[in-house]
């Protein structure tokens, strides 16, 4: 048996070990920091801001650098609020566990139906797009087979164990980086030799006057999703050897080194396209960061950068996704909020095995369905993670300055109620489909959290 199903602190967070909340240690504690930060900037993808630069450019009519300024500031607060849990709490479960250990578990499984939504749909999403990237260079093929080809080989490095998408996922940064630094290299020279009309000025970032609240809000909502995935390094806290501290360094880092790509990728590929007001809807909008690549290298570097940016960052995100999920419904299934059958750790490879292959299987349905609904697909992935991210801001007030009578109100209400504060616009400024779907998950997700109560026999007093 994994543990109890009400696992209580017992010794307290401060033991840093899940036998202090009654777990026993199944998951191989093998991953260093940084592994953690590795895996954090694949999920989050440094190749992130070239599909979306062209979508971003039109929203903020051409200031995408000041776009992911704010968007990082913002989001720090997130990261601040995730990292004061997980010293708190070693737990795999993520916003799960957190919401559960602070709130009871009805808010804890709510918190878990959330960042569900999210973490099954990503792997479809990513796995869909890398076969969009495929068919261009050899069409004929339906676009599930070559999903479901990719998805079969994530999940076998996965059922692997840990280290085997450790070693993965760096190759697979790795590669990213460098297709990142061929950018920034060949776009700086080219901007100092003024190909194409390019020079350094801070239009992409003052915009000239043209700054309002309604604009920046308008275009941060679309571009604070290029940081959605640092959050999911805190489903391995139970295989870091580190512990607690591993965990919030690497979550801090990635934010932050992934923030640097996006802000200086950003500023240099606006520097090509000084005063234009916007792109064509399309095509042209989508390619627009690859065109400038052109201007920038030539069509070699085009072709590099939509290798990189497509098939290969979506292979890398598609592997941490499903290690991800798989994580959140093991730590769910030894709670009984699951089925337990999905709790189940490899004995040698120290994986959680049968959640591994479910989450396979479910993504393979998703992939065929969605295959020719990617737009659809795309409005709701984000709602899950972020309504989760109001989860965790409440968690902290409720752990730190309700139960253990914290004094530090600048860490553990300002910051975590600031974070709020923007999670819930950026909600509020989605689509309106991205909401009706999110908010009909969550209803079914509330309906199933009243059952499971219901159905829960009363505990008898001592």
């Amino acid at each position: 048996m994994a543990g109890n199903s009400e696992p209580a602190p017992g010794a307290g967070p401060a033991a840093g070990t899940v036998a202090a909340f009654g777990y026993r240690q199944e998951l191989k504690r093998s991953l260093s920091v940084a592994d953690l930060l590795v895996y954090g900037l694949l999920y989050i993808s440094p190749t992130a801001a070239f599909a979306t630069f062209g979508i971003l450019y039109n929203a903020s009519a051409g200031m995408v650098p000041l776009v992911y300024i704010i968007g990082s500031g913002a989001i720090v607060f997130t990261a601040l609020s995730y990292m004061a849990l997980s010293r708190e709490f070693p737990l795999s479960g993520s916003a799960y566990a957190y919401a559960k250990l602070s709130f009871g578990a009805g808010a804890g499984f709510l918190a878990g139906w959330a960042v569900t939504l999210d973490y099954l749909l990503a792997p479809a999403l990513i796995y869909i797009a890398a076969a969009v990237a495929i068919d261009a260079v050899v069409p004929g093929v339906p676009l599930a087979v070559w999903g479901g080809a990719l998805l079969v080989l994530n999940t076998l490095v996965n059922l692997r164990g840990i280290e085997s998408v450790a070693r993965a996922n760096a190759a697979l940064l790795g590669l990213q980086v460098l297709a990142v630094t061929l950018f920034l290299v060949f776009a700086l020279a080219a901007v100092v030799h003024g190909t194409a009309g390019a020079h350094f000025s801070l239009a992409p970032i003052h915009g000239g006057g043209r700054i309002s609240s309604g604009l920046v809000l308008g275009a941060l909502s679309i571009g604070m999703l290029n940081f959605l995935g640092f959050d999911a390094i805190s489903t391995l806290s139970e295989e870091a050897r580190g512990g607690t501290s591993s965990v919030a360094k690497a979550t801090l880092l990635s934010l932050l080194l992934a923030s640097a790509f996006f802000i200086s990728e950003s500023y240099l590929a606006s520097l090509f396209v000084l005063g234009r007001k916007g792109f064509p809807a399309g095509i042209p909008t989508y390619a627009a960061f690859y065109d400038i690549a052109a201007l920038a290298g030539g069509s070699w570097l085009k072709a590099t950068l939509s290798i990189a940016g497509v098939f290969l960052a979506n292979v890398g995100a598609g592997l941490t996704a499903q290690a991800a999920v798989s994580r959140l419904f093991f730590s769910m299934a030894r709670d009984g909020r699951l089925p337990r059958a999905l709790s189940r750790v490899h004995p040698r490879r120290g994986v959680p095995d049968r959640a591994t292959l479910l989450v396979a299987v479910i993504t393979l349905g998703l992939i065929i369905f969605f295959a020719t609904r990617l737009e659809l697909l795309v409005t709701i992935v984000s709602f899950g993670a972020l309504t989760a991210f109001l989860f965790v801001h409440a968690s902290v007030v409720k752990h730190f300055l309700w139960d253990r009578r914290s004094r530090n109100w600048l860490r553990h209400l300002l910051a975590p109620g600031i974070g709020f504060g923007v999670v819930a616009v950026v909600i509020w400024g989605m689509s309106g489909n991205a909401k009706i779907v999110g908010g009909c998950w969550m209803a079914v997700g509330l309906a199933i959290a009243m059952l499971q109560h219901m159905g829960r026999p009363a505990r008898v007093a001592p």
